[in-house]
C-alpha cells in the first residue's frame, strides 16, 4: 500500500504550517502510517500540472513565482509517484489567512481540478474540515467535495498518547524537504478560556497538554536530523502550562547549537498573573532573540470584548505589554530585541462601531507614548466559520456594516502606530544577522530572519536566494525595512 501526503499548508490561530514553517499535520500522519510515505507539497503538484515539472529561472525583470517555490526532492517524479499511490491524504485549511512572502496555500477550488483524475483513494483532512477561507473573504470556501472518499478531522486528530510515538517517527519527512524549515512544535491544544465568538479551537480539541519529555524527544530527534529552527507555537497560550519553563531550559541544554527557539500565542491575563514573571524571564533567558508573544486582545473596545467573550481587558493587555517590555526589550544576538509583544486585532466582531477604532487607537498610542515597543500589529477581518458562536448568531452583520471603514482604520494604525514603532524596534544602522534571502521582485531581494513574525528587509540587488546574510538597516517602509548586505 503506497501512501502519499499532499501538504497544501495550514494556518490556524493555534498553529502555522505555511513555509518556511513545517506544520504538525503531515508529520503526525507520516508517523501514524509508520512507513516510507511520500511527502509532496501543493507547489510540487502545481509545477507538474502547469509547468511539466520544469523550474523557470527568474529573469532580472521578474518576480519569483512563489506558487512553485517550496518543492520537495520528489518534484521531478510526481507523475510516477501519483501513479503508484493507493491513498492520497490531503492536508489543507486556512482559518486566519494572511499574506505570505514565499508561499501560497492551496485552496479547494485550485486543488480539486488538479487531483480529480488521479486513480487512487482520496482523503481530505486538516482545518478544512471546519472550513477554509481565502484572505479577505467573508465566509469559508465552499466546493463540491465528491471526489474525496473520506473527509475526516478526527481520523488524524491523535490523542497525545499516540502523538508521543507519531511525532518521533514522523520527523523523517524532513528528509524529503531540501530547504530550511521552522519546525512548529505542539505543546498543547484546546483553550482553557474557550469562549471567543469566532474561534474554532474549542470545536476541535479539549484542553490537553503534551508531556514535557515527549516534546523534548521530538525536538531532539529533529535536531539530530539537522534542524535548528523551532517554534513552540501550536497552543492557544504558552503561559498556560508551568512545565514550559523547564521545557525551555531542557531544550537549550540538549540542543546547544539551536539557532531559533521562539513561541507564539499568549493570553495577556496569564502574563500579568505569572507569579514573579517567571515565565517571561525564562522565555528571555532560554529563547533566542527576535521572539514575540502574540497577544490575542482582538479589540480594546469594552463592549466588543463583552459581546464576543474575549479574554482580556484593555488595561490587562497594557500591563502585559509593560511586563514583556521590562524583561525583553534589550537587543539580542541577532540584532532584534530579545522578546516583544505582538497585538492581534480583528475587524467584524459583534457590536463593533466607530468607537471601536477610537478605543484601539487610544490604547495603542498610550503604549507608544510611554516608550513601549510592539513588534507587530496583526489586523484581519474575522473569519466566520461554521460551528462558532459568531456563525450561529449574527454572522457578517458587523462586517457588512463597517467594512467601508476598514481601510481607513487599518491605514490609521499603520501610519500612526506601526511606522513610528518600527523605527523604534529596528532603527537605522541596526544590523540584523542571519537574514534568509527568499524571493526576487525585479532587482530587489526580499530577506527575513527565521522565527516568529520576522521583519522583511528589501535589498536593492539580486542576492543569491536561500542563503543567509547580515543586513544593515538603511530605511523604513510602513511594515518592512530596507537594507544592504554587510560584507
Amino acid at each position: 500500500m503506497v501512501h502519499t501526503i499532499l501538504d497544501c499548508y495550514t494556518d490556524e490561530a493555534a498553529g502555522l504550517g505555511v513555509p518556511p514553517y513545517l506544520g504538525t499535520y503531515p508529520r503526525y500522519i507520516a508517523g501514524y502510517l509508520n512507513e516510507d510515505a511520500y511527502y509532496l507539497t501543493i507547489d510540487d503538484l502545481r509545477l507538474w500540472k502547469k509547468y511539466d515539472s520544469k523550474i523557470h529561472k527568474t529573469k532580472p525583470s521578474e518576480k519569483t513565482n512563489i506558487a512553485t517555490y517550496n518543492l520537495t526532492i520528489n518534484y521531478k517524479n510526481i507523475k510516477k509517484i501519483l501513479e503508484r499511490t493507493d491513498t492520497l491524504i490531503v492536508v489543507l485549511g486556512t482559518h486566519v489567512p494572511g499574506k505570505y512572502l514565499s508561499a501560497i496555500p492551496g485552496t479547494l477550488r485550485e486543488l480539486i481540478p488538479l487531483i480529480e483524475d488521479l486513480n487512487c483513494k482520496k482523503i481530505l483532512t486538516g482545518p478544512v474540515v471546519y472550513g477554509t477561507q481565502h484572505s479577505g473573504r467573508k465566509f469559508y470556501e465552499k466546493s463540491n467535495l465528491e471526489i474525496f472518499n473520506k473527509i475526516d478531522y478526527s481520523m488524524f486528530n491523535f490523542s497525545y498518547d499516540k502523538v508521543k510515538e507519531y511525532a518521533i517517527t514522523g520527523t523523517k519527512i524532513i528528509k524529503q524537504i531540501p530547504d530550511y524549515r521552522i519546525i512548529e512544535i505542539e505543546t498543547g491544544h484546546g483553550c482553557d478560556t474557550g469562549r471567543c465568538s469566532f474561534c474554532t479551537e474549542p470545536l476541535k480539541n479539549k484542553v490537553e497538554f503534551r508531556e514535557k519529555e515527549d516534546i523534548l524527544k521530538e525536538i531532539i530527534e529533529f535536531y539530530k536530523l539537522g534542524c535548528r529552527f523551532f517554534r513552540l507555537g501550536k497552543q492557544t497560550c504558552f503561559y498556560t502550562s508551568p512545565k514550559n519553563i523547564e521545557l525551555l531550559k531542557d531544550i537549550r541544554q540538549h540542543c546547544p547549537n539551536i539557532e531559533v527557539l521562539h513561541i507564539d500565542n499568549v493570553n495577556p491575563l496569564k502574563v500579568v498573573t505569572d507569579k514573579n514573571h517567571e515565565i517571561t524571564k525564562s522565555i528571555v533567558k532560554y529563547g533566542t532573540s527576535g521572539n514575540i508573544a502574540a497577544l490575542g486582545i482582538e479589540s480594546f473596545d469594552d463592549e466588543v470584548i463583552k459581546q464576543n467573550s474575549l479574554n482580556a481587558s484593555p488595561k490587562m493587555t497594557y500591563e502585559a505589554v509593560k511586563v514583556i517590555n521590562k524583561y525583553g526589550a534589550g537587543r539580542g544576538e541577532d540584532g532584534m530585541p530579545r522578546f516583544l509583544p505582538g497585538i492581534n486585532l480583528i475587524f467584524g466582531l459583534r457590536e463593533e462601531s466607530k468607537k471601536t477604532h477610537e478605543e484601539n487607537m487610544k490604547w495603542l498610542k498610550k503604549m507608544y507614548n510611554n516608550n513601549l515597543m510592539i513588534r507587530r500589529i496583526n489586523i484581519r477581518q474575522v473569519a466566520i466559520l461554521e460551528g462558532t458562536p459568531l456563525f450561529k448568531e449574527g454572522k457578517d452583520k458587523f462586517l457588512k456594516k463597517n467594512r467601508r471603514y476598514y481601510w481607513k482604520w487599518r491605514n490609521d494604525i499603520r501610519q500612526n502606530i506601526d511606522f513610528p514603532m518600527l523605527k523604534r524596534v529596528a532603527p537605522k544602522g541596526t544590523i540584523l544577522k542571519n537574514c534568509h534571502a527568499e524571493i526576487y521582485d525585479g532587482n530587489t531581494t526580499f530577506c527575513r530572519q527565521f522565527g516568529t513574525y520576522p521583519l522583511i528587509v528589501g535589498v536593492k540587488s539580486r542576492l543569491e536566494l536561500k542563503k543567509f546574510y547580515n543586513l544593515g538597516i538603511t530605511g523604513h517602509m510602513l511594515r518592512s525595512l530596507t537594507g544592504k548586505a554587510i560584507v
